[in-house]
């Protein structure tokens, strides 16, 4: 029996991002443009060292349509690194295409340039890719454009964007059921990589980079003895489709290899490593060090020193090199002794690589419908009322009053009320 073919499965680089991030004065690029390259890096010395037969790269090269020339540079030196070791397969997703069809997509150069060892998926077709443990059937399903999808569809005028939506689901799925016929003929590993949306899938942050509308595929389309493995791409968040479906071929989203935003902070990012022969395919997920994404929620309501109180939830933390945002619940008396600058600061020495926010959420509360009218009450009701709405402890409320009395005994009330 030949060995397994050992194929890498990574999607979603999105080369661009620059949020949360400050430009590095000696290469120009954003830390967070570095930090996407840096996580291909790991994933390229970790497919070296396990001697990679063949990898899949399911879409989504960079966070815009139209990438600057040194994004591109950098993006082609990991694809220079990795077909140097097998060949690369490079599926269309939504953030390749072009806004106008005519135009090539962000990595058609490979194909254009006859690029050894890469093979291009912007068609819904078969490929026979030939690697060092034995040929792989990989079919391509690029991201669903309506103008390829109903390129020979008569779309009546009176129809709607919802019907519309209906139909190209249904050619998808007519184009993925093709593929499987296809590649059943086969009598080797058979892989289906596709970027687009499968329903049941839990998203990710892919949201609030997304563009164009999406078409949802059914998961029972892709769970076919037909394929041995389906690497996705589109979804940010790392997940199997067919996790306890006894005989269903695995169906991954790899998820991005790197964080976009903080609905990514619990998340772990990285690739997936598979070892494929024909009719089984083992997986595991292999996490890569991307940058933490911290939140630290402190409530200060009723503290005395609420600055006090951030900076030792913050010391509480670990934070070296991390994206930070803090969100501090205060009622009005902690938030106008809150020392901002202080708890910046004390992020930064906790070694913070960048600090999102300080976000203040101050509490308003309503009056009290007092069972007396306000001006019936004096002074010092009208205060202990107050403490009260605010949940202080009986023994602080005390404290409090008798220092009150004090600074009442030295006003004549009644004379600056007339006043």
């Amino acid at each position: 029996m030949s060995e397994p073919i050992r194929l890498l499965h990574f999607a979603d680089v999105h080369i661009g991002v620059e949020s949360y991030g400050r430009t590095d004065p000696q290469t120009g690029l954003s830390s967070r443009v570095r930090d996407f390259l840096r996580r291909m890096d790991e994933m390229v010395e970790y497919a070296r060292r396990n001697e990679v037969d063949l990898a899949i790269f399911a879409g989504d090269a960079f966070k815009s349509q139209n990438p600057n020339p040194t994004f591109q540079r950098e993006f082609a030196f990991r694809i220079r690194d990795l077909i140097g070791m097998c060949p690369v397969v490079l599926l269309v997703g939504n953030h390749d295409l072009p806004s106008v069809e005519a135009r090539a997509s962000s990595i058609e150069i490979y194909e254009t340039l006859a690029v050894p060892n890469v093979t291009l998926g912007r068609d819904y077709a078969v490929h026979t890719i030939q690697t060092r443990r034995g040929p792989v059937l990989v079919a391509t399903a690029p991201y669903p454009q309506r103008s390829r999808l109903l390129r020979d569809v008569m779309i009546p005028p009176n129809m709607t964007i919802g019907e519309i939506d209906d139909l190209m689901a249904d050619q998808l799925h007519h184009q993925i059921d093709r593929l499987a016929t296809a590649a059943a003929e086969a009598d080797m590993p058979r892989v289906l990589t596709g970027h687009f949306t499968v329903a049941g899938a839990t998203f990710g942050s892919e949201r609030s980079v997304m563009l164009g509308r999406d078409v949802m595929v059914l998961l029972s389309a892709l769970n076919n003895p037909a394929w041995d493995y389906v690497a996705l791409g589109h979804i940010h968040k790392h997940q199997n489709l067919t996790l306890g479906r006894e005989g269903a071929p695995p169906v991954i989203y790899s998820g991005s290899l790197e964080r976009i935003d903080f609905g990514e902070e619990a998340e772990d990012k990285g690739f997936v490593w598979v070892e494929l022969t024909r009719g089984a395919a083992s997986w595991r997920f292999v996490p890569v060090n991307a940058r933490p994404f911290v939140t630290l929620r402190v409530d200060v309501r009723g503290s005395g020193d609420p600055t006090r109180a951030v900076l030792d939830t913050i010391a509480q933390h670990e934070l070296s090199e991390a994206v930070v945002r803090v969100q501090i619940t205060a009622d009005p008396e902690a938030d106008l002794l809150l020392r901002e600058r202080d708890i910046f600061q004390a992020l930064k020495n906790a070694g913070a690589n960048h600090v999102a926010a300080i976000q203040r959420q101050v509490e308003r509360p309503t009056r009290l419908r007092l069972g007396l009218s306000p001006e019936g009450l004096t002074p010092e009701e009208l205060l202990e009322r107050y403490f009260q709405t605010k949940d202080v402890p009986p023994e602080r409320i005390a404290l409090l009053l008798d220092r009150a009395r004090a600074l009442f005994a030295g006003y004549d009330l009644e004379r600056d009320a007339s006043h």
